[in-house]
């Protein structure tokens, strides 16, 4: 039972269209300040990139170049929304709702790194969680001008895209060479351990994402209170 094969052609046999546009979807939303806890755009690229190398007709260049334009432009425009509210809402940006759900502590760190290395921090910074989505609304926050936002986010989207589409075609192709090698049984229990280490990571990484709500909305608290009683 080529349970793994079965798979991989049923998702290189999507139509290509949508298949992109959705993939290029969730990474926008990944990508676009508020929405990146929300949307498994990572995730969803990994899977769309293992139909590249795992169709039938095996490795598709078409299909990699195709979906390597759509992922950038989509996480470009998803750092571009970023940057215009971080110049919309200016430094008042750090006391909003939006920027304690990621944590003050995220935000101090994103910027600090921006003021050390200036547009070369866009470009480094799609490669860290969180600060990939904070880094777009700080730069425009720190007033740097779009004209060198812009191509650092574009060369950052690039070569982070390629890397990923490069391992999920990989990881396509070895798939497909495991099947040979394993039964259905084994199959299953690689699929079973896959499953219970990704539900593990996404339970801490929610847990973790809580208790820095939870922080900043304490710290919030004690500042009024400061406040309060210093008015009186």
């Amino acid at each position: 039972m080529a349970l793994v094969g079965d798979v991989l052609n049923w998702l290189a046999a999507l139509p290509q269209p949508a298949l992109v546009g959705a993939t290029g979807g969730l990474i926008l939303l990944e990508c676009t300040i508020g929405l990146g806890f929300i949307a498994p755009g990572e995730a969803g690229l990994l899977i769309a990139s293992t139909t590249v190398s795992a169709g039938p007709e095996g490795f598709s260049l078409a299909r990699f170049l195709v979906l390597w334009v759509v992922v950038t432009v989509a996480a470009a425009c998803g750092d571009s929304i970023g940057y215009v509210i971080g110049r919309r809402f200016g430094p008042s940006l750090r006391e909003t709702k939006l920027i304690k759900k990621y944590g003050a502590e995220g935000w101090d760190k994103t910027t600090g790194i921006l003021r050390k290395r200036g547009a070369w921090a866009v470009f480094f910074g799609r490669w860290l969680p969180v600060v990939r989505t904070l880094m777009p609304a700080a730069a425009g926050t720190a007033g740097l001008p779009y004209r060198k936002f812009l191509p650092a986010a574009m060369l950052g989207a690039a070569s982070w895209s390629l890397a990923h589409i490069s391992i999920g075609a990989s990881l396509g192709a070895a798939a497909k060479q495991l099947e040979h090698y394993l039964s259905t049984g084994g199959l299953i229990v690689v699929a079973a351990l896959v499953l219970v280490g990704f539900v593990v990571f996404t339970v801490r990484k929610r847990k973790k994402t809580k208790a820095k709500a939870a922080l900043a909305a304490n710290e919030t608290a004690k500042t009024d209170e400061v406040a309060a009683a210093e008015s009186a």
